[in-house]
């Protein structure tokens, strides 16, 4: 993953990852551009796919086990 990419927060790498769809939907770029907008988007998917989870896994632990609700 481009270290950009994974010194970026959350909100931002979603962000971005729409906006690389909006403009490959949108088509009326060259094939090397189009490429390099899918690879992008590929990589920010993974970062927001490992935020994700990360805070998964934070509200696991803050869970109290089965049957310990009090």
């Amino acid at each position: 993953m481009p270290a950009d990419i994974a010194a970026l927060g959350y909100e931002r790498a979603r962000d971005e990852l729409v906006d690389v769809v909006r403009r490959l939907e949108a088509g009326g770029t060259g094939l090397e551009e189009s490429l390099a907008l899918w690879e992008r988007g590929e990589a920010l998917a993974v970062a927001c796919e490992r935020w994700l989870e990360g805070a998964r896994a934070r509200l696991d632990a803050a869970r109290p086990p089965d049957g310990d609700e009090g």
